[in-house]
């Protein structure tokens, strides 16, 4: 759904001096040249059945060079050692191959932004933090085989081009996942929670959350059936606003493929909502996208009205609107394109607390925290296994429930939106709620 920085994991040092690389792209003929160089470390720390398994320390640097010959776009990547004239002569070859494009490059950036994100955190500390997360848990369920991760990464990346544009800034992210499998007889359960922060990372609001799922399955229950109130965890909840980032999307517009085609201006979802980009909040921030484009605050729905779509410097210019901050590469093998970042989802009526507040006013429900089969296209039409469910009795939690299976449709669904609680929790780069969806059809085998 968003635009995530580029993650390799290759031991090997680069030997391209950038500005080298830029010079001779150009002495060589090139009407222009962008070198896209990122540089990432990370210490991996990974826990199996209960105990430290393995530390890794992965070191990788990358270069990506973009050239315009003769009109024509080519991209040329390396990683280690390589010979400066070798990848501009693959970038040039490469653009041969492809169709005249206009040169669309920033010529300036955002002159005064943090240039570094985020703190270190020593594995000693993410150890410690991965054996007090799996001992909460082993607390209460001792019989529980646990898995754990716990990473630190550190993502340098630079952009220049040959209009001018030089600019970069350090990224360190800490994230942390905890696992845990239960198994009764032929009854197999497993359950999962993580997040991430840019510094301290709290094990036990990863136990916990786990714990609570553990809890609420300690017995089956039967799943009701029909179309059934649904609460959506904020960790399931991406099913539903991963269909709406798309349909934003200014490459589906042009396209023509997303149903919101000539919705500006008109209601898209329920009125509570508003969807709004936020480069300077939360663990995912960035002063500029992958193009050295600024990122801006932006509201894309207001109130459920969409107020307009996404892009790359190409997307937008062919679309007609202002450069919006939103070409990602993904990879360092990839061209620009739409993506979006630090998505947050806001509602002006919400429930004071998050999933059992939202349970206390359900007679009877499903909550839905883990899908299988997640995978949507611009029709928004689903059709899932439930993987980890709960059923919703007389407000309560009295257990999990098998083998269900939920359909709808995921417009629909955020027309029918009947409460949201008011904790919101990041999941990925998108900052949502647990809410509560009528109207989706609920089957059990």
């Amino acid at each position: 759904m968003v635009a995530s920085r580029l993650r390799k994991s290759l031991a090997i040092a680069m030997t391209i001096d950038p500005e080298q690389l830029l010079e001779l792209a150009l002495k060589s003929g090139s009407e222009a040249a962008e070198v896209y160089v990122s540089n990432s470390v990370s210490h991996p720390v990974f826990f199996e059945a209960n105990r430290l398994k393995q530390l890794e320390s992965i070191d990788s640097e990358g270069v990506g060079l973009r050239v315009w010959q003769g009109g024509r776009v080519g991209l040329a990547i390396a990683y280690g050692s390589v010979e400066p004239s070798d990848l501009v002569a693959q970038a040039i070859a490469l653009s041969g191959l492809n169709e005249p494009e206009e040169i669309r490059l920033r010529e300036t950036t955002v002159a005064d932004y943090p240039k570094l994100y985020g703190k270190e955190i020593n594995v000693e500390q993410m150890v410690d933090w991965g054996r007090e997360a799996i001992a909460q848990v082993l607390a209460s369920y001792p019989e529980a085989i646990c898995s754990a991760d716990w990473d630190c990464s550190r993502e340098t990346v630079r952009i220049l081009n040959s209009r001018g544009l030089d600019c970069g800034y350090t990224d360190i992210t800490v994230d942390g996942s905890l696992s845990a499998e239960l198994t009764r007889g032929d009854d197999f359960l497993n359950v999962w929670y993580g997040r991430s922060e840019r510094g301290n990372l709290s094990p036990e609001a990863i136990a916990q959350k786990v714990r609570q799922y553990l809890d609420w399955a300690k017995k089956n229950a039967p799943a009701p059936s029909g179309k059934v109130p649904v609460i959506f965890t904020s960790k399931a909840v991406d099913l539903l606003w991963g269909i709406v980032a798309m349909a934003m999307s200014g490459r589906q517009v042009l396209q023509k493929a997303t149903p919101w085609q000539d919705k500006v201006g008109q209601p898209v979802i329920a009125d509570i909502f508003s969807v709004t980009q936020h480069p300077d909040f939360g663990v995912y921030s960035s002063p500029f996208d992958d193009e050295g484009t600024p990122t801006q605050e932006i509201k894309w729905i207001d109130r459920g009205t969409l107020q307009g779509f996404y892009g790359d410097l190409k997307t937008c210019d062919e679309l007609n609107i202002s450069a919006t901050g939103n070409g990602f590469r993904g990879d360092l093998g990839n061209y620009p394109s739409p993506g979006l970042f630090n998505l947050a989802i806001s509602a002006s009526q919400t429930i004071q607390g998050d999933i059992l507040e939202l349970a206390a006013t359900l007679k009877n429900g499903l909550i839905v925290d883990q899908v299988l089969g997640g995978d949507m296209d611009l029709s928004g039409d689903f059709s899932i296994n439930v993987d980890l469910g709960y059923r919703v009795k007389n407000g309560k939690i009295i257990g999990r429930v098998k083998d269900t299976m939920l359909s709808g449709n995921a417009y629909t669904a955020l027309n029918q939106v009947v409460a949201v609680a008011s904790d919101r929790q990041w999941h990925g780069s998108l900052y949502v709620s647990a809410m509560i969806v009528e109207g989706l059809s609920v089957t059990s085998h």
